[in-house]
C-alpha cells in the first residue's frame, strides 16, 4: 500500500532526498504496472523519471476511492488531495512522493488542470456507480484516464521538426490522440476488471449498452457468459480498438526519442484485449494478462513502426 496522502510536514521529518524520491516511484511503478514500467525503461532518464512520478501521483490519487483506504474517503478527503496538489504545484513537497514531482514540474512545464480533472474523476466514483450512456462513460475515461495522456505528452516532447519545415508556423501537438490512448487504455481496465467491479458493486459498462444486448445488470453481477454477454465484449472491444487506432495517428507527431516506449506501451495493453477474446470473454472468472514472452515479441514490431511510421 503507498503512503496515504498528508496535508502537512512534520517540522522533525526530513523528507526525501531527490534520487530516494524518484527510485521509490520507480519501484511503485514496476510493481504495479509491469506493462507500463517496460514501456518507461525504453525512454531516456530524464523522462522515464518524470513519468513515474506522474504514474505514483496518479496512483495515489486512484488509490483514495479504489485502495485500500477508500471507505474512508469523503469529498473532504479530496478536497485536501487537492491542496496538496497545489503545494506541489507551488514547489512545497508534502511527503516524500511529493519530491519527485515537485522535481519533475521543475525540468517539465506540466499544467495543473489535468491533475485537477483527475480528482474530479475520482470523485464521479464517490457519486455514483453506473453509467447510462457511453458519453457519461467516456467523460469519466476522460478524467481518470485521458488526462494522463495529456500529462505524459508534456514530458514525451513533439518532435521539433515539424516546427523548423518552411511551411510550418506551428509545432502540431496530438492532444486529442493522447487523450484518446488514455481513454483506449481505461476501456481495456474496464473490460478486465468487469467481475472484480461488479464485486465491489459497480458497473462501468453503460447501461444503455447492456439493454442493446437484452443483458441485464443482474446477469453481470451473476457473471452470467452467454451469446448475448459475448456479442456485447465484441462491441466493447470493438470501441476500445477504434480509440488505440486514433491515439496510433499522433505518435508520428512525438519526440524521436518517445516514439519507441510509446508504440511499445499501446501495443502492449491493446494486447490485453486479445487475451480477453482468447479467455472466451470471461472476465468473471478470469484475469487477462499478457504473458512476459508475449510483451517481449512486442518490442521489436513496436520499433519497426517508431522508426518507419
Amino acid at each position: 500500500m503507498l503512503l496515504q496522502p498528508t496535508t502537512t510536514v512534520s517540522p522533525k521529518h526530513v523528507l526525501a532526498s531527490i534520487d530516494e524520491s524518484y527510485e521509490c516511484c520507480r519501484q511503485i511503478t514496476a510493481k504495479y504496472s509491469k506493462t507500463f514500467y517496460m514501456g518507461t525503461m525504453l525512454m531516456s532518464e530524464a523522462k522515464r523519471r518524470a513519468i513515474w512520478a506522474i504514474y505514483v501521483w496518479c496512483r495515489r490519487t486512484d488509490e483514495l476511492v479504489d485502495g485500500p483506504s477508500a471507505k474512508f474517503t469523503t469529498e473532504a478527503t479530496l478536497d485536501d488531495w487537492e491542496s496538496q496538489l497545489e503545494s506541489v504545484f507551488a514547489g512545497r513537497p508534502q511527503d516524500d512522493y511529493d519530491v519527485a514531482m515537485v522535481d519533475a514540474l521543475e525540468h517539465f512545464t506540466l499544467d495543473i488542470q489535468p491533475f485537477r480533472d483527475m480528482i474530479e474523476g475520482q470523485r464521479m466514483d464517490l457519486r455514483c456507480s453506473r453509467y447510462e450512456t457511453f458519453e457519461d462513460l467516456k467523460l469519466y475515461c476522460y478524467r481518470v484516464a485521458g488526462t494522463v495522456g495529456l500529462m505524459s505528452t508534456v514530458v514525451m516532447g513533439v518532435d521539433p521538426e515539424y516546427g523548423t519545415a518552411p511551411w510550418a508556423t506551428t509545432i502540431p501537438c496530438p492532444i486529442d490522440e493522447a487523450i484518446a490512448l488514455g481513454i483506449a487504455n481505461q476501456l481495456t481496465n474496464i473490460l478486465r476488471d468487469v467481475g472484480e467491479d461488479a464485486r465491489r458493486g459497480r458497473i462501468y459498462l453503460p447501461l444503455e449498452d447492456l439493454e442493446l444486448f437484452n443483458y441485464s445488470e443482474r446477469d453481470l453481477i451473476n457473471g452470467v457468459i452467454d451469446e448475448r454477454w459475448r456479442a456485447l465484449m465484441r462491441f466493447q472491444i470493438q470501441r476500445a480498438l477504434k480509440f488505440y487506432r486514433e491515439a496510433e495517428r499522433g505518435i508520428t507527431l512525438l519526440s524521436p526519442d518517445a516514439r519507441w516506449p510509446v508504440w511499445s506501451a499501446l501495443m502492449l495493453y491493446r494486447k490485453i484485449l486479445d487475451v480477453i477474446a482468447e479467455n472466451q470473454y470471461d472476465v468473471f472468472n478470469r484475469r487477462a494478462f499478457v504473458p512476459t514472452v508475449r510483451k517481449l515479441l512486442c518490442l521489436p514490431p513496436a520499433l519497426l513502426r517508431a522508426r518507419v511510421l
